[in-house]
C-alpha cells in the first residue's frame, strides 16, 4: 500500500490494450455490438433471398495478327511478337466499342422478334411498369450491354473471353454469342476492304469492257453483212492477233494501275491522318534511283517474256527464253525484297504497330504501282510499233482488219478482266480474317450470381467489423473510467474499488444505502472493510491520524454513500466515530438516515445550538451524525473561519475517527479548503461516468494545496464485466459456514 507521501502520478502514461481488453470491451458493449451484428446479417440475408439470379455465358476467341505478303513480313518475328499483347488490346477495344456494341443490339432485337417466345429475354425487354415488355431501343440497349458485358485477354495468351451476364440464361448465351459473331463479321470487312474495292472495281470495268466488246462485235459484223468483206492474208491475221494481245495486255496493266492508284490512295490518306512524316519520307523512298532501276529491270523482263510469248505460234522453240528470263525476274525480286528489308529495318525500328502495318501496305502497293506505270509505257512502245506495221497494210484492207482488231482486242481484254474478276473474288471470298470462335457460348444450367452463402458470410464479417468498430469508436471517445486499472495506468493510487448496489438512491429515507449496517455479510460491505483497512494503514502514526475528507469531482457520484458506509466500517471495528455532512450546499446525509437537518453545523457554528442538539447516534454503536444545519449564503467562508477551525479540534479530542462528507471539489472550493485541515483526503470516481481529466484535475488541485491524498475508491464498478475473480474472494472470506461447511448465501 502506498503511503501519503508517494504523490507522484504520470498523467501522459500512454495506454496499450490486450486481447482481454478488447474482449471485456466487447462484454460491456454487448447489445449494441450484438444488434449492429444482427442488423448487417439480416440485411445480408435479405439482399441474397430476393436477389434476382444472374446467369453467365462466356464465348472464347482466338485473335492472331493479319498476315502480309512477302514485302510485310517482320523482320525479327520475335521482336515484334512483343506487341502482340498491345494488338489484342486494341481489338478488345474494338469489341467493346459502340459499333459493334450497336451490331450486337440489332441482332438481339431482330433475334426477339424472331422468336415466339419473349420469356427467354429479359435484357431487350422494358420493365418499366408504364412501357412493361416492350423492346428497348437501340441506344439503350447499347448503353445496358457496356455494363453486363466484359471482354478480358487471356494472360501471355491470344485468346480473349466475352462473358455476358443476363437473368434469363437463353439470352446471356445470346448475348455472347451475338458478340463474337458481329466482331467476326466486323473483322472480315476490315480485313477484305482492299480485296473488296479491287473485286468491285474489276467487276465495273468487266461491265464496260462487255458493253464495248458488243459494239465492236456488232461493228464487225455489220461490215461484212454490208459486201465489204476482205480476206485478210496470213501475215496481217497474224499481225492483228499480236496487236490485239498486247493492246489488251496494255489495256488490263492501265485497268491495274488504276485500282493499285486508289488503293494507295487510300492507304496514304490513312497515313497522313496517324503520321504526316512518314508519308512524305515513304512517298520520297519510293523514288530512290536504285529502286526505279530495279523496277525498270522487272518490267522489261516482263515484257521481253511476254514478247517471246507472243511467238509461240512461231516454229521457234523459246521454252530456254522463257526460263531465262523467270530465272533473271526471281534474282531481281529477291534483290528487291532484300532492299526493302534493309529500309523496313530503319525506318520501322521505333514506329507503332499501327503506322508499321500501313507504311508496309504503302510501301508494297507503291512498288506494285510503280512496276505497272514502267509495264504500261513498255506495252505502249510495244503497240505503236505494231501500230506502224499495222498503217503499212493495203488500204483496201485495213477498215476491216481495225474491225477485227478493236473486236479481238477487247475480247482479250475482256477474258484477262473476267480472270482477274474470278481471282479477286476467290480472294475475297478466301480471305478468313483473324479471329477463330474456340468455344461458343453455352446456355448456363445454373446461375452464376449471387454467391448467397458468400453474401451472408461477408454480412457477417462485415456486421462484426461495423459493430467492433463502432465499439472502439466508443471506447476512443468515451473517457470515462471503467476499471480500476483506468486510474492506475494514471499512475494515481487507488485504496478500493466499490462494485454497484441494487437500489441504492432509490429510496433515500430507509437507511438502504447504509450497506454495513443493513448487511455486513455482503460483498460491498467487504469492500468497505478493505477501503478502511487500507486507510488505516496509509500512514504510520496512526493516532494522529483522525480527520478524513471524502470528496468527488462532480455531483452524484457516491460521496456521502462511501462516507456513511466507511463511518460505520470503522465503528464496527469499536472506534468512536463521527460522520459530518459538511456539504452546506446541497447536502443529502439527513436525507439517506431520514432526520431533519436542523439543527446542524452551521447551527453550532453561529452559537444558534448547543453540541449536545447538533450531535445524532446513528443505528449502530460507536457512530454519530453531524448534519448540514441550516444552509448558509456563504458556505466557503463558515468552512474557512476559526469557529469551523476550533470545532474540529474539538471533535478531534473526542472522537477517534472523524469522516467529512464535502461538496465536489470542482464543482466548489469548500472541499480544497476542508482538505486543508483535514488529516488526508479521499476522491471519489465513479465507474462509466467519471471522466479521466476531471478526475486527473481533481487530484491535481488536491496535492497543489500540499494536502495529504490518500488515494481514489471507485464506487459503482460492475465488477461482473471482467473483475469477478477479485470478488469471489470477498465472497468466499466474508461469509460464514453453517454446520455443513456450506458458506451463506449472499446477500444482494
Amino acid at each position: 500500500m502506498k503511503n501519503i507521501e508517494d504523490n507522484s502520478y504520470d498523467y501522459g502514461e500512454s495506454e496499450t490494450k490486450s486481447l482481454k481488453d478488447y474482449l471485456l470491451l466487447i462484454r460491456n458493449n454487448l447489445f449494441p455490438f450484438l444488434l449492429i451484428t444482427i442488423v448487417c446479417i439480416s440485411a445480408a440475408v435479405f439482399y441474397a433471398l430476393t436477389s434476382m439470379d444472374i446467369y453467365e455465358s462466356e464465348t472464347v476467341l482466338k485473335i492472331s495478327k493479319p498476315e502480309g505478303n512477302i514485302l510485310e513480313a517482320p523482320i525479327a518475328p520475335d521482336i515484334m511478337d512483343l506487341g502482340m499483347d498491345r494488338f489484342i488490346a486494341n481489338e478488345i477495344e474494338i469489341i467493346k466499342s459502340y459499333t459493334n456494341r450497336e451490331r450486337v443490339a440489332n441482332a438481339l432485337i431482330d433475334s426477339l422478334k424472331e422468336s415466339k417466345d419473349k420469356k427467354d429475354f429479359y435484357l431487350v425487354l422494358n420493365h418499366d411498369y408504364n412501357i412493361k415488355g416492350e423492346i428497348k431501343s437501340v441506344p439503350d440497349l447499347v448503353k445496358l450491354l457496356d455494363k453486363d458485358v466484359s471482354v478480358e485477354q487471356k494472360r501471355g495468351l491470344d485468346i480473349v473471353d466475352i462473358t455476358a451476364e443476363s437473368p434469363s440464361p437463353y439470352e446471356a448465351a445470346l448475348i455472347a454469342n451475338s458478340y463474337a459473331e458481329q466482331y467476326r463479321s466486323l473483322n472480315l470487312e476490315v480485313n477484305r476492304n482492299q480485296l473488296t474495292f479491287v473485286k468491285n472495281f474489276l467487276a465495273e470495268q468487266k461491265d464496260e469492257k462487255q458493253k464495248d466488246l458488243n459494239l465492236a462485235e456488232d461493228s464487225l459484223r455489220n461490215f461484212q453483212e454490208k459486201g465489204g468483206i476482205v480476206a485478210l492474208d496470213e501475215q496481217a491475221n497474224a499481225l492483228i492477233d499480236q496487236l490485239s494481245q498486247f493492246e489488251a495486255r496494255m489495256n488490263a496493266a492501265k485497268i491495274d494501275y488504276m485500282a493499285s492508284t486508289n488503293v494507295l490512295k487510300q492507304y496514304k490518306d490513312e497515313l497522313k491522318k496517324q503520321d504526316p512524316r512518314m508519308a512524305d519520307y515513304l512517298i520520297s523512298l519510293s523514288s530512290e534511283d536504285y529502286i526505279k532501276a530495279l523496277q525498270k529491270q522487272l518490267a522489261e523482263l516482263q515484257i521481253n517474256k511476254d514478247m517471246a510469248l507472243a511467238k509461240t505460234n512461231s516454229k521457234i522453240d523459246v521454252s530456254s527464253k522463257i526460263k531465262e528470263y523467270d530465272q533473271k525476274i526471281d534474282d531481281l525480286k529477291q534483290k528487291l525484297t532484300q532492299k526493302m528489308a534493309v529500309i523496313k529495318a530503319g525506318i520501322f525500328a521505333s514506329s507503332p504497330d499501327e503506322v508499321k502495318e500501313l507504311s508496309q501496305k504503302v510501301i508494297s502497293e507503291t512498288i506494285k504501282n510503280d512496276s505497272l506505270n514502267i509495264i504500261i509505257n513498255g506495252l505502249n512502245d510495244i503497240v505503236s510499233g505494231y501500230e506502224q506495221k499495222f498503217d503499212l497494210l493495203p488500204k483496201k484492207s485495213i477498215e476491216l482488219a481495225s474491225l477485227k482488231r478493236n473486236s479481238e482486242s477487247l475480247e482479250k481484254l475482256y477474258s484477262l478482266i473476267e480472270e482477274k474478276y474470278q481471282e479477286a473474288l476467290i480472294n475475297e471470298q478466301s480471305q478468313p480474317g483473324n479471329v477463330l470462335v474456340v468455344d461458343k457460348g453455352r446456355i448456363p444450367e445454373k446461375p452464376a450470381k449471387p454467391n448467397r452463402l458468400l453474401i451472408v458470410l461477408i454480412g457477417i464479417v462485415l456486421g462484426s467489423g461495423l459493430a467492433f468498430g463502432y465499439v472502439l469508436m466508443r471506447d476512443y471517445f468515451d473517457d470515462t473510467i471503467k476499471t480500476p486499472e483506468d486510474i492506475q495506468k494514471k499512475n494515481i493510487n487507488i485504496l478500493a474499488w466499490i462494485p454497484q448496489v441494487d437500489g441504492v438512491g432509490t429510496n433515500r429515507s430507509n437507511g438502504s444505502e447504509f450497506i454495513v449496517a443493513k448487511n455486513p455479510n455482503a460483498i460491498p460491505s467487504e469492500a468497505f472493510r478493505a477501503l478502511r483497512t487500507r486507510v488505516q494503514f496509509s500512514n504510520v502514526n496512526i493516532d494522529s491520524f483522525k480527520s478524513i475528507l471524502i470528496t468527488s469531482c462532480l455531483p452524484r457520484e457516491g460521496k456521502t454513500f462511501i462516507s456513511l458506509n466507511l463511518a460505520g466500517s470503522f465503528a464496527q471495528t469499536g472506534k468512536n466515530v463521527l460522520l459530518m455532512d459538511c456539504d452546506l450546499r446541497k447536502p443529502r446525509l439527513h436525507g439517506i438516515v431520514g432526520v431533519k437537518k436542523n439543527p446542524g453545523l452551521v447551527d453550532y457554528l453561529f452559537n444558534r445550538a448547543k453540541i449536545e442538539e447538533v450531535i445524532h447516534p446513528a443505528e449502530i454503536e460507536n457512530m454519530s451524525y453531524i448534519f448540514s444545519g441550516t444552509i448558509p449564503p456563504n458556505p466557503a467562508e463558515v468552512l474557512q473561519s476559526k469557529a469551523m477551525h476550533s470545532f474540529l479540534e474539538g471533535m478531534r479530542r473526542t472522537f477517534d475517527v472523524i469522516i467529512m462528507d464535502s461538496p465536489p471539489i470542482i464543482s466548489v472550493t469548500d472541499s480544497e479548503i476542508l482538505s486543508r485541515i483535514a488529516d488526508g483526503t479521499i476522491l471519489i470516481v465513479s465507474a462509466d461516468s467519471t471522466e479521466i481529466d476531471l478526475m486527473t484535475t481533481a487530484v491535481g488541485l488536491i496535492k497543489n494545496d500540499k494536502s495529504p491524498f490518500l488515494g481514489v475508491v471507485l464506487n459503482n464498478f460492475v465488477y461482473k464485466n471482467g473483475y469477478g475473480s477479485y470478488y469471489k474472494y470477498y465472497y468466499y472470506y466474508s461469509h460464514p459456514t453453517n454446520g455443513n461447511g456450506t458458506g451463506a448465501k449472499q446477500v444482494k
